[in-house]
C-alpha cells in the first residue's frame, strides 16, 4: 500500500476546533489535557490511572461472558486474560450499524489496536477494547448500509425492522426480514469470507447489537479485539456509584458544562451537543423506551413524572440498570469501568470531550486523552488510473460530481482553446497590474474600482471557460460516466469515502488481509488524512 498525507484543512466541514486540536494550538489547551501525539505523554498518563482490584475483577468477568457468548477466538480471550492481569484500556467505540457500520468503524478498531500496540513497545501493558454503543435510540443512524454496484453506483440497503421510537437500537431485534436483506448484500459482495460472516451473524432473532458483536468478533478474530456492550445491566451495577455523584451533584454539573460552553463561544468554537441548566447527564429506561432525565427547582422531572434526588438515588440502589448515560456521561462512565489509557474518536469526538472535560473534572479526578482515529480514503486501481489521465488533484473530487464533470471537460477542451483560455487571464492580469499602477497615482481613490473591474473580467473569462467545458462534455458522455464514478467511489454524496461505503464492501474486495496493510499503514504521528493506493 502507498500513503500520503492528505490535511483535514483542505477537507471541507472540517470544524475549526478539530483543526486546532489536531495542531494543538494555544487557544484549544484549555480544553484538552493531551495533545493528539500519544507517544509523546503516555508514560506520564499511566501514572494518573488509579483502579481498583475489585472493579477490575468483575469487569474482566463481564468481558470474559461477552465475548465468549459471540464466539470469541483464542487470541481475544488471551486479550481478555491480559486484561485481568492489570493490562490498561485503549478504548474506542461506535453505533452498532447494519452490516457493522461504514468503513470507519473498522478503522477505529484498527486505531485502538494500533496505539495498544505501541504502548506496549514503551513497556506499557494495554489492550484495545471497542464499546458498542448499543443504547443509542437513533434507528436512522443504524438501519442502513451502502454498497457499491458493479456498475459503479451505490446501493443503500435499509432494514425495515422497526421499534418504539427512542427505545435502545441495539436492543431491537430483527425478523425475517433480516435473511432475504443478508442474501441481498452478500449478493453485491459476491463470494468471500466477509460475505459468508455476514449472512451468519445477520439471522432472525438476533438484534443490531448481537449481530455487530459476531461480525466484528470474527473480523477481528486473530488481532485479540475486545468488544464491549454497553447496555450489560452488570455494567450498571458497577457503575452506581458514579451514578449516584452524578445525581447529587446533577445541578452542579449542569452548571460546570454551561460555564464551559460559554468558553467555547469565547473561543469561536461550536458545541457538540446542547446544554441548559435543567439538563442531566442520564435518561432512565421507562417500558423499553429511554426518557430524558430533567432537573426543574430541585427536583428531577422524567416525562410527566416528578422525582426528588432521594427518590432517584434510591432508585440507583435498587435498579441501576434503569439508568442510561447520555454522550456526554458515556466517555465518564466507560473510564470509570475501565482502566483507559486514551480514547480514540473521530471529529465530532474530539468536540464532544471539549465539552466533556468539564464532567470530568467533578466526577473523575481525571481527564482521559482523546486521540484522533486513523482516517482514510483507500483508491483502487481504476479510480487512480482516471485520476491520472485527467491530471486530477484527489481536492477536486470536494466540487461534487457536477463541478468535477466541468473540471474534466475544461480538461479536455483542444490545446489552443486551453492557450487562448490561460493567455486571455494572463493578459487581463497583467493589463489591470498596469492600470491600477497609473491610476493609482493619479487618484488612490480609484484602485478598488479598477480591482472591481480585474474581478469582473476574471470572472467572464471563467465562466466561459466553463461553458466551453460543458459543451465538450456533452460531446463526450463517457467523461460524465467517469466523473460520476471517481464521485461515487472516492467521495460519494459529498462526504468521505470512509463514513459513506461499508467497512464489509472492503473486506469482502480484498480479504481481512486489508486488516493488517492498513494497521501497517497507520501511524501515531500522522494525525492528517491519508490516501492511501490499493
Amino acid at each position: 500500500m502507498k500513503s500520503h498525507c492528505l490535511p483535514f484543512r483542505q477537507i471541507p466541514h472540517t470544524t475549526q476546533l478539530f483543526l486546532d486540536y489536531l495542531e494543538f494550538t494555544l487557544k484549544v489547551r484549555q480544553f484538552y489535557p493531551r495533545s493528539a501525539r500519544f507517544t509523546e505523554w503516555v508514560r506520564d498518563e499511566v501514572t494518573r490511572i488509579q483502579y481498583p482490584n475489585e472493579r477490575r475483577a468483575r469487569m474482566a468477568d463481564v468481558l470474559e461472558r461477552q465475548n465468549k457468548s459471540w464466539g470469541a477466538s483464542r487470541a481475544a480471550l488471551e486479550t481478555v486474560q491480559r486484561f485481568r492481569d492489570g493490562a490498561y484500556a485503549l478504548v474506542t467505540g461506535q453505533q452498532v450499524g447494519l452490516f457493522g457500520g461504514p468503513a470507519f468503524s473498522l478503522y477505529k478498531a484498527l486505531s485502538a489496536l494500533k496505539l495498544a500496540k505501541e504502548a506496549q513497545k514503551l513497556g506499557i501493558q494495554c489492550v484495545p477494547v471497542f464499546w458498542l454503543a448499543t443504547e443509542d435510540h437513533d434507528l436512522d443512524e443504524v438501519n442502513q448500509a451502502h454498497i457499491p454496484t458493479s456498475d459503479g453506483s451505490i446501493e443503500a440497503l435499509v432494514s425495515p425492522t422497526t421499534a418504539t421510537k427512542d427505545a435502545p437500537v441495539g436492543s431491537i431485534a430483527f425478523g425475517t426480514e433480516i435473511s432475504e436483506l443478508a442474501g441481498k448484500a452478500s449478493a453485491l459482495l459476491g463470494d468471500s469470507d466477509a460475505s459468508r460472516a455476514l449472512k451468519e451473524c445477520y439471522r432472525p432473532g438476533e438484534t443490531f447489537g448481537t449481530t455487530f458483536a459476531k461480525l466484528f468478533t470474527r473480523l477481528f478474530a486473530d488481532r485479540g479485539v475486545i468488544l464491549l456492550d454497553g447496555s450489560d445491566p452488570e455494567l450498571d451495577e458497577i457503575a452506581a456509584p458514579l451514578y449516584r455523584v452524578a445525581v447529587t451533584r446533577a445541578s452542579e454539573l449542569a452548571s460546570a458544562l454551561v460555564k464551559r460552553d460559554e468558553q467555547l463561544r469565547a473561543a469561536e468554537y461550536h458545541q457538540q451537543v446542547r446544554i441548559t441548566e435543567s439538563s442531566t447527564l442520564f435518561f432512565l429506561m421507562r417500558e423499553g423506551v429511554r426518557v430524558p432525565v430533567q432537573l426543574e427547582a430541585g427536583k428531577f422531572l422524567v416525562g410527566a413524572e416528578e422525582l426528588s434526588p432521594q427518590d432517584l438515588n434510591a432508585l440507583v440502589e435498587s435498579s441501576p440498570q434503569t439508568f442510561s448515560p447520555n454522550v456526554l456521561l458515556r466517555p465518564v462512565v466507560q473510564d470509570y469501568l475501565l482502566p483507559t489509557l486514551a480514547y480514540v474518536g473521530g471529529a465530532a469526538e474530539v468536540a464532544y470531550f471539549a465539552q466533556v472535560a468539564a464532567v470530568y473534572e467533578q466526577l473523575a479526578g481525571r481527564i482521559t486523552p482523546i486521540i484522533p482515529r486513523f482516517s482514510a480514503t483507500l483508491i483502487e486501481p481504476k479510480p487512480q488510473a482516471l485520476l491520472d489521465k485527467y491530471h486530477l488533484p484527489f481536492t477536486d473530487l470536494f466540487q461534487g460530481p457536477e463541478g468535477l464533470r466541468q473540471v474534466i471537460g475544461s480538461h479536455l477542451l483542444p490545446p489552443h482553446l486551453q492557450n487562448s483560455f490561460d493567455e486571455a487571464t494572463a493578459s487581463v492580469e497583467r493589463s489591470m497590474r498596469a492600470v491600477r499602477e497609473g491610476i493609482g497615482q493619479l487618484d488612490k481613490t480609484l484602485v478598488e474600482s479598477a480591482e472591481n473591474a480585474q474581478s469582473k473580467m476574471l470572472y467572464q473569462i471563467t465562466n466561459l471557460r466553463s461553458r466551453a467545458a460543458r459543451a465538450e462534455l456533452r460531446q463526450s458522455g463517457i467523461v460524465a460516466r467517469h466523473a460520476d464514478f471517481l464521485s461515487s467511489s472516492l467521495y460519494p454524496g459529498k462526504a468521505l469515502q470512509e463514513r459513506e461505503i461499508a467497512g464489509v464492501f472492503l473486506l469482502a474486495k480484498y480479504g481481512t488481509e486489508l486488516l493488517n496493510g492498513l494497521l501497517e499503514t497507520i501511524h501515531p504521528d500522522c494525525l492528517d488524512h491519508q490516501l492511501i493506493s490499493v
